[in-house]
């Protein structure tokens, strides 16, 4: 038998800053896409999907001449065999999970994640690999493959583990030492808009960029400092300026918390501030963030919480507090008083 489990992942600095080029610190949570598989003896990867009470059927000699859009289990086939992957035996396999599905909480690149490595381990596979490829194949299977507007951050992040400060740039990343303190995720029952959020943010982003690098295309978004934003803005159109604002800004929260998290020990009030900071430009400039999940995580920093923010790309999903051992309950019965449809505390967690 092959067992696999692949975490969820919150971004905690850095929203919508991956497809700038811009780092970002996410981390892998202890909630898990689960694989189990036992070779069949055909053909055929017969999949029983448990959550959503649906069962699949991949044949080994696929073609792969039509792949619909967000079929994950055929894309990242296309992509590995491009690599050297060569399908030889057939399996039985169960996929579950306590990952909330559609959330904020990279349920599908964690399962994109998680078969990926599925497909490594029990197949004939002539390149080497390590736990970045698998993550930069996993962004192949999801983003690339179907062009899709996200980043690379969800696929690096469950691939590789723990807390990261990945450069988006150069795909590489660095493990901050610092705990974050307890955490608490919150589902607001409402669902997220992922393309339509990521597709409008990713284009007005970058247009903002590229009307300054038109007038100065020596130019670079991964040097901008904070006075640039007045320095530049005259050339934003002003349809833009609030993208070009989170840009230059969130840029700054994100390098500001990488500083007190590379440190022994951090200060949870000063990430929570910066949180707090991250998540008013991600609703007022980005404008991801529904009037009721506003509401509900001020409830919970009316509770205790030393901050909150929303989690994935936008428009529903879940939320993440910063919180204490002391403030823990509180902010839960918080989060569900205002309106939250399950919350609970999760912690980081390393592969």
């Amino acid at each position: 038998m092959i067992e696999i489990s692949v975490p969820a992942r919150i971004c905690f600095y850095g929203d919508h800053q991956d497809y700038l080029g811009l780092p970002v610190i996410a981390g892998t949570i202890d909630r898990y896409i689960n694989i189990s598989a036992v070779p069949n003896g055909t053909s055929q990867f017969q999949i029983l999907l448990k959550d959503i009470g649906q069962n699949r059927t991949i044949e080994l000699n696929d073609p792969l001449k039509k792949v619909d859009a967000g079929d994950y289990f055929l894309s990242a086939i296309a992509v590995l065999k491009q690599y050297g992957l060569v399908l030889k035996q057939g399996y039985t396999i169960e996929i579950k999970g306590n990952v909330p599905i559609n959330a904020g909480l990279s349920s599908s690149s964690a399962l994109t994640v998680a078969w990926v490595r599925f497909l490594l381990t029990s197949q004939e596979f002539s390149s080497e690999w390590d736990d970045k490829k698998v993550g930069h194949w996993g962004y192949e299977a999801e983003v690339l493959y179907f062009n899709q507007p996200g980043g690379l951050m969800d696929q690096y992040t469950i691939a590789q583990g723990g807390l990261l400060f990945i450069n988006t740039q150069l795909g590489e990343s660095t493990k901050l030492r610092a705990n974050l303190g307890r955490l608490v995720v919150a589902e607001s029952g409402l669902s997220k808009r992922t393309l339509d959020v990521l597709k409008n943010a990713r284009i007005y982003g970058q247009n903002a960029i590229k009307s300054i690098e038109r007038q100065y295309p020596e130019f670079k978004m991964e040097q901008v400092q904070m006075e640039d934003y007045e320095r530049y803005r005259h050339l934003v159109p002003h349809e833009f300026l609030s993208h070009w604002y989170a840009a230059v800004h969130n840029y700054r929260i994100t390098l500001e918390a990488k500083k007190e998290l590379l440190k022994t020990i951090s200060d949870p009030k000063y990430l929570g501030d910066l949180m707090n900071e991250h998540q008013t430009i991600l609703q007022d400039k980005i404008q991801n963030t529904p009037v009721e999940m506003v509401a509900m995580m001020d409830s919970a920093r009316k509770a205790g919480a030393f901050g909150s923010k929303i989690v994935g790309s936008g428009g529903g999903g879940c939320m993440v507090a910063l919180v204490t051992e002391e403030t823990k309950d509180r902010v839960i019965k918080a989060f569900l008083k205002s309106g939250a449809k399950h919350a609970y505390e999760v912690n980081i967690t390393d592969l």
